[in-house]
């Protein structure tokens, strides 16, 4: 058994809501991103979802968070970017990653919006099929991250604000180094080392020529690693979904528990015409979690690992998830939390 070495422990969460008072509940998964923080993490993670109760703008909400953390990263996985304008999108994230003192991470995806069909005239401004959905619209948002000046060198715009050579602004210098793609097959994990973008693998993918899931997902890491072409150091970020039960109450351990064995007999066979392949979720104890991620054959051949929160658990639960995962789990799988750093002062105190 390898001895693991994760540097870098993420939480990721669904950012759930009442409909009947999301204000509520935006409020709460900011106070889990202030939680994480404190507890040592190194990043978290909201999913960007759409026409379900959860954050559909994760842009937006991360705006929110810059301003109520100072060191945690902040991290989206994974926005679809057929939903998005690509010179749009590029804005608010170069915006929300100057005002968090460039602590953004974005993960993407390509393919039409699957809710595309559904939302009609309401979305779509010409024939669905005129639109290009593929991994070209993602490198577009990256080439307008590059922050590269438009038009002729002496190419110059007016406005109110005077005479300028014209770029997307603001420009927030090394956020185009830290876009990742959210890559679950051999062609997703080329393209994305091709062009630079860092590799996201969670708890499924496609099975090709394999019905292992790790032995698929172990392909896929060696295959990006291989054609890696971006500036400095490939990362990966593995998500798993642990459940740790420590210091949860005895209704609370036999909840999580029925909840996993409900979700168990997806991960016995492949899923699908695209033979989806999952991996069960770890439930148990800190110690029984952590022999389990021992002999996760994914987890030597990276650094980081992504706690993958669970839909639809209350905020309490979250918080106690992620609290037993950075004093219990981590340690054991060779991290060390961050020196503490200053809180950074806003403009005007």
């Amino acid at each position: 058994m390898s001895k693991l070495a994760i540097r870098h422990i993420a939480f990721l969460t669904p950012g759930n809501y009442d409909d009947a008072d999301p204000r509520a509940g935006l409020e709460e998964t900011l106070a889990l991103f202030e939680h994480g923080e404190a507890l040592g993490f190194d990043s978290a993670w909201v999913r960007q979802r759409h026409l379900e109760p959860g954050v559909s703008s994760a842009a937006t909400f991360l705006a929110a968070a810059s301003q109520r953390t100072s060191r945690i990263g902040l991290g989206t996985a994974v926005i679809q970017i057929g939903y998005e304008n690509p010179f749009r999108l590029a804005e608010d994230l170069s915006l929300v990653d100057v005002l968090s003192g460039g602590r953004l991470n974005v993960g993407l995806s390509a393919g039409p919006p699957p809710f595309g069909k559904l939302l009609g005239e309401r979305f779509f401004d010409a024939d669905p099929a005129t639109y290009d959905f593929s991994h070209a619209r993602v490198a577009r948002l990256a080439s307008n991250l590059a922050g590269d000046w438009l038009g002729a060198a002496d190419g110059r715009i007016s406005s109110a604000a005077g005479e300028h050579r014209p770029r997307l602004r603001p420009h927030a210098p090394g956020l185009r180094q830290r876009l990742w793609y959210g890559g679950g097959s051999l062609r997703s994990a080329r393209w994305a080392a091709e062009n630079g973008f860092h590799l996201l693998v969670g708890n499924l993918n496609t099975g090709e020529e394999t019905d292992d899931f790790f032995v698929a997902q172990s392909r896929h890491i060696e295959t990006f690693r291989a054609h890696w072409r971006g500036e400095g150091e490939p990362k990966i970020a593995v998500g798993r979904v642990i459940v740790p039960l420590d210091s949860a109450d005895a209704a609370t351990r036999q909840r999580y528990r029925d909840y996993a064995q409900s979700r168990h007999a997806r991960t016995l066979t492949p899923q699908g015409e695209r033979r989806t392949l999952f991996t069960p979720d770890l439930v148990g104890t800190a110690n029984e979690i952590v022999e389990l991620l021992q002999a996760d054959s994914v987890l030597p051949l990276v650094d980081t690992l992504r706690l993958e929160l669970p839909y639809n658990f209350s905020i309490a639960d979250y918080r106690q998830i992620i609290a037993d995962f950075a004093a219990l789990i981590a340690p054991a799988l060779g991290w060390q939390e961050a020196k503490p750093v200053q809180r950074r002062r806003a403009v005007g105190e």
